[in-house]
């Protein structure tokens, strides 16, 4: 495919994500009438989507068009995002809107004379009206250079599974591959992929269970609980399962949860690749010497990885949010042994999540006390994260 079609093809992408369709849907159901296009084409095409859609406001802005906060998608289209998208590069709109065969059509007269106005700094961070005034209350300073972080492409990281080999020996096995990877400083397991990221769940390295997907900023989590050795531990939120995947690998006996036990189908498959034991309980019973508690909420420091996230979130579900923090807290200090631990985890930056969720908590259980807590953001290369680490009293 030539580069003008594959940006009509990201045309087409996006306006069936406006339309409603979930973004990876949206992708997978093109590719299935595109059978034509090669993987090189796919692996660009879906490059293309996502650089719009953490960039939203702003695309639409230098599209040409310029909506509210609502982000509703009423007055954009995937070729306004598009046309965005290339003048946010400096790039020539004409050599791509030629209108020959599976390019888009030629730019109108009222495309090539629009002149877009400057940028407000809400547009310009693509960030929600509403959320700039937290994100400035969370991160202080620092809120103008993790927004822009927010806008790119996330590194791939890899972990290490140590129980079987390596960060060295991981790294010559991967490049027999041809996938080159550096250490990360977050954490002991952490690599960073710099080279053919595409190939890893193909390489040798991941089929044997050598090594995980799993951002760094995720793995630092699990290296920053205490020592691991035979603890006794239930992963309360375990989703996917990453995070207990890398708690067995450092020893512990873990027991996997979750409030949806779907989340949690390809658990066993991934366990049996890793090559240790999981065990999944739907009602699991106390004491655990840790309960780790990776609670669902608003995803604020991995919006560049799903960036559908940013522009779904409304007050009204930051607030349902906290509600089930709260609740999640409250349901897992009890599994907690008396002198163990209650780790409480999520994947955003704002402080409502955070901090305040931890304060509210020990209002509530005053058998706990803090002991660490840690907030790291993509600046520090991985996704944003916090982990706050609280004893109960013997």
């Amino acid at each position: 495919m030539t580069p003008a079609a594959r940006h009509q093809a990201a045309i087409e992408i996006l306006d069936r994500i406006l339309a409603g369709t979930p973004a990876e849907q949206a992708l997978t159901g093109w590719a299935r009438g595109a059978r034509y296009a090669g993987a090189k084409d796919r692996a660009a095409i879906r490059d293309l989507v996502f650089d719009v859609l953490r960039c939203k406001r702003s695309c639409a802005h230098l599209g040409g068009a310029t909506t509210g906060d609502t982000m509703t998608g009423d007055t954009m289209t995937g070729r306004g995002l598009i046309l965005g998208l290339l003048r946010s590069h400096d790039r020539d709109p004409g050599a791509i809107f030629t209108g020959q065969p599976h390019a888009p059509a030629p730019l109108s007269d009222a495309e090539a004379a629009y002149a877009p106005p400057p940028l407000p700094e809400a547009v310009a961070l693509d960030c929600p009206d509403w959320l700039l005034p937290a994100f400035k209350a969370s991160l202080g300073g620092d809120h103008v250079p993790v927004l822009q972080a927010l806008r790119t492409r996330a590194p791939v990281f890899l972990r290490v599974n140590l129980a079987r080999i390596g960060r060295d020996a991981a790294m010559a096995r991967l490049a027999e591959d041809g996938i080159t990877a550096r250490p990360h400083p977050l954490a002991p397991s952490a690599l960073e992929v710099t080279e053919n990221a595409r190939a890893v769940q193909r390489s040798a390295a991941y089929l044997a269970g050598l090594v995980e997907l799993q951002d760094a900023a995720s793995q630092a989590v699990v290296a920053d609980l205490p020592a691991l050795g035979g603890l006794n531990v239930l992963d309360y939120c375990a989703g996917g399962g990453g995070k207990s995947l890398a708690m067995a690998a450092l020893g512990a006996q873990v027991t996997a949860h979750d409030a949806n036990p779907a989340r949690m189908r390809d658990l066993p498959a991934r366990a049996a690749r890793a090559e240790t034991r999981i065990r999944v309980s739907e009602h699991p019973e106390g004491p655990f010497d840790l309960v780790l508690t990776d609670v669902p909420c608003s995803g604020s420091g991995s919006w560049r990885r799903a960036p559908g996230g940013k522009w779904g979130l409304t007050p009204e579900k930051l607030d349902q949010l906290h509600q089930i923090q709260r609740g999640v807290l409250d349901k897992a200090a009890p599994l907690v042994r008396p002198g163990g631990w209650l780790a409480y985890v999520t994947c955003s930056l704002l402080l409502s999540e955070n901090r305040q969720q931890v304060t509210g908590f020990m209002t509530r259980n005053p058998g706990f006390t803090l002991q660490s807590s840690r907030a790291l953001t993509p600046l520090d290369g991985g996704d944003g994260f916090y982990l706050a680490l609280l004893e109960r009293r013997p």
